[in-house]
């Protein structure tokens, strides 16, 4: 029976594939903007754009996650620096442009974006 589970699974047992996706959104964060592939930029896409909700509405409960899940100078970052510009809207902070096939396994590659 299907229990509506979500997420994308990227062949990885459980501890890897958590790894994968921290480093992806501390990587993200820190240049706003990277390639990846496509399944792999649809599942940093939430991850992403919960976190900067969480720092618009700061306070320490929403403090104390961010540093669980990011690096310090990156939750310093995410508060002062990207929070800020988004303070008016809604959602929608991120922006995924397709590529096309990569070469050597024709994955689908995109670049995902902060939106300015």
């Amino acid at each position: 029976m299907n229990k509506k589970n979500k997420g994308r699974k990227f062949s990885r047992k459980i501890g890897p594939r958590k790894a994968l996706l921290r480093v992806l959104v501390n990587n993200f964060l820190r240049d706003e903007k990277i390639k990846t592939t496509e399944a792999k930029a649809k599942e940093l896409r939430s991850i992403a754009e919960k976190m900067i909700t969480r720092a618009k509405k700061i306070n320490l409960a929403n403090r104390r996650i961010l540093v669980q899940e990011l690096t310090p100078t990156l939750t310093k970052k995410i508060v002062s620096d990207i929070a800020p510009r988004y303070v008016d809207r809604q959602g929608g902070y991120t922006r995924i442009i397709k590529l096309g096939p990569r070469n050597s396994d024709g994955a689908k590659m995109v670049i995902i974006e902060l939106v300015k």
